[in-house]
């Protein structure tokens, strides 16, 4: 077997789980620098999630989403949300989505790539905005393009979140 053939070279097996950490062949990968290199190189497209070592399309298993929001921030009239690989962004209010479940997640990366929330995340967005009117909600998401529904699951799921939370 020749080994500097990609073909036959056997590709590690890397996962993530719901709770965006990282694994090689079960064992969870904690060095900084290894982690950064990973999630600084993941791909999306079609067939999934992968890096791209040189010749070889190494796969990636998600359980959920690749990223999550740890906290969430204003930082004078923008919120700012910091990832678990360290980055930090503004938080696009049009990309904010719930699940039937009431899991609330966002798009990250210019829209690469979606994000959960974290609880602690979540509680901080809505500390902000404790029990948001429709024209609250709504004045924040003025200058967000919305080609669907004019927000109306945007904001309903807002106030979904925000009626759950005040009643803890």
């Amino acid at each position: 077997m020749s080994t500097s053939d990609p073909a036959e070279w056997m590709l590690p097996r890397l996962t993530v789980n719901r709770e965006g950490e990282w694994l090689h062949e079960g064992q969870e990968i904690t060095h900084p620098g290894i982690l950064a290199n990973l999630m600084g190189n993941l791909r999306r497209d079609a067939a999934g999630y992968f890096i791209q070592a040189g010749p070889l399309r190494v796969p990636v298993d998600v359980a959920d989403v690749p990223f999550v929001v740890v906290r969430v921030e204003a930082v004078g009239s923008v919120l700012r949300m910091t990832v678990n690989d360290g980055t930090e962004e503004p938080l696009d209010p049009a990309t904010l989505r719930l699940t039937a479940a009431g899991i609330p997640y966002c798009r990250i990366k210019g829209g690469q790539f979606d994000a959960r929330l974290s609880r602690a995340a979540a509680y901080q967005l809505l500390e902000r905005y404790p029990k948001p009117s429709e024209e609250q909600i709504r004045h924040q998401l003025e200058g967000n393009l919305c080609r669907c529904t004019g927000y109306h699951n945007i904001v309903k799921s807002i106030q979904y979140a925000a009626q759950k939370m005040a009643g803890r």
